[in-house]
């Protein structure tokens, strides 16, 4: 086959020179029909044209990615023109954030007009849209930010950018200008906050105005450059009736659940990092009844209650002198000075664990809080430790004690294979029993049905049939729930 076949071939249409049936293999005709030889100057011709339009594919393609090189240059200066321009406004507390972005937007537009590039519409409107979002919003990823799709964006470096949804990860093809430029959107978050980052202190926890928590850390503790964590919060939040309908929580689960609130039990929430503890902890606060005065606890804030009555409060991290810092643990204890009905901590993660179980022990009934942790199992002996860490010399049955004694429920939340997030275990803290914290599982997530063609797992949350002991407080409270959500038939835990 010549090179003119072939390349007819590819492009999916036939040459318009053929081979005639019947003819020598050296004789051409030409296609339509004719029996006309074709002459080499008419294959010359034809080779010459085909290989004029390869060369025009070719230039259309330099000149696209010249136009996008020339597009992210101007880009690149009018930024920096505009940070000059704005110079300390950009930081200037007391603009108001409409009263900014218009003095942005009427600066940008001088800088603009001062490269006398000509742009269309579309492109002057696209490189404005891309230098605000830099100035000021979140640069690249503010477009991720802005997906509702998108739960998590993690930036490794400024060059490379990766997205969760549906509980899958995968690599995107945003980049950052530079390492100053990620580290720019950085500080920008942090500064929103009150708080700050640098050399002396290169982590820091944050969050956004919607709530999505934070995660920074900087050279020299990044050794690729700045990386960026981001846990986005939906714009809603996620009420027992979306977790039902997501097929994380079961109806007869949130009936007990209900029943378990109402009744002031302390509730601890345990899962694994990113299986949704805080989301469940919302939903779970929902129940909580509106003349309750709940005060909330937290390192960055992230609970979404919708009651009115609450206080919240958040820790703060000590200042560049290393002073000013105010623990969870501080504040757990000044709440017990504020009269709350409930005491709802964001997370426990150090001694101010024992200080939370001394409320729950002390007439604070009916606290919720999270704890990291693999199992129902898990989570009692990570309580245990965390009350260790308080720094005082506890005998270990002590500590037990105070553990079986306040903590009546472990909800327990994990995320599968399947990227999906299930409750998947709802266990009862029976007392202790020798030296060890009984517990009983009231529910637990049947594995046994296999997964979908998908890998989506088949099963839900089933009932093991035993009936917890605090129900009793139900009857005497007189809280109605169900008999049949405990079900008849046990189900071995895995």
């Amino acid at each position: 086959m010549n090179l003119s076949r072939r390349l007819e071939k590819v492009r999916g249409s036939e040459s318009p020179l053929t081979i005639a049936e019947g003819a020598p293999p050296n004789s051409f005709t030409a296609s339509n029909g004719s029996n006309e030889p074709v002459t080499l100057g008419r294959i010359h011709e034809a080779k010459t044209a085909e290989t004029a339009s390869a060369v025009d594919v070719v230039e259309l393609t330099q000149t696209g990615a010249v136009a996008s090189g020339a597009l992210g240059a101007l880009k690149e200066r009018a930024s920096q023109a505009l940070y000059e321009r704005l110079g300390a406004r950009i930081t200037d507390s007391s603009l108001e954030e409409t009263e900014l972005h218009q003095y942005v937007k009427d600066e940008l537009k001088i800088v603009v007009d001062e490269e006398q590039v000509p742009l269309t519409t579309s492109e002057r409107q696209r490189l404005t849209r891309e230098i605000i979002d830099d100035v000021l919003g979140h640069g690249p990823i503010q477009r991720f930010l802005d997906d509702p799709s998108v739960t998590e964006v993690m930036v490794n470096r400024y060059d490379q950018v990766y997205v969760e949804r549906d509980g899958k990860l995968s690599m995107t093809d945003t980049k950052f200008a530079s390492d100053d430029a990620l580290r720019r959107v950085i500080e920008r978050i942090v500064s929103k906050v009150g708080r700050r980052i640098d050399e002396s202190s290169p982590l820091v926890d944050a969050r956004l105005a919607d709530g999505s928590r934070v995660n920074a850390i900087i050279p020299p503790l990044a050794v690729n450059g700045p990386a960026l964590t981001i846990r986005k919060f939906g714009r809603d939040a996620l009420t027992v009736q979306k977790l039902i309908a997501f097929g994380s929580l079961s109806p007869e689960m949130a009936e007990l659940l209900h029943a378990c609130v109402l009744a002031r039990l302390n509730i601890i929430v345990s899962g694994g990092t990113g299986t949704g503890k805080t989301t469940l902890l919302n939903a779970l606060s929902s129940f909580i009844p509106a003349s309750d005065r709940i005060v909330t606890i937290e390192d960055a804030v992230e609970l979404q209650l919708q009651q009115d009555h609450v206080v919240r409060l958040e820790s703060r991290p000590p200042n560049i002198e290393g002073k000013g810092e105010v623990a969870i643990r501080d504040l757990v204890r000044n709440s017990l000075r504020m009269r709350p009905d409930r005491i709802v901590v964001g997370e426990v993660r150090g001694g101010e664990c024992l200080d939370m179980l001394q409320a729950m022990n002390t007439g604070h009934d009916g606290s919720l809080s999270t704890v990291h942790a693999n199992s129902p199992r898990d989570a009692i002996a990570r309580l245990e430790t965390l009350v260790l860490m308080a720094g005082m010399d506890i005998p270990l049955r002590a500590v037990r004690e105070q553990v079986s004694s306040a903590v009546n429920l472990i909800v327990h939340i994990s995320r599968l294979r399947d990227g999906t997030r299930r409750v998947t275990h709802i266990t009862e803290v029976q007392g202790m029993e020798g030296e060890i914290v009984t517990l009983q599982d009231a529910f637990v997530f049947d594995y046994s049905a296999g997964v979908d063609a998908n890998g989506r797992f088949l099963g839900k949350p089933v009932p093991t049939g035993v009936r917890p002991r605090f129900t009793d407080r139900f009857t005497e409270l007189g809280i109605p729930i169900s008999p049949h959500i405990f079900g008849a038939q046990p189900v071995r835990s895995r």
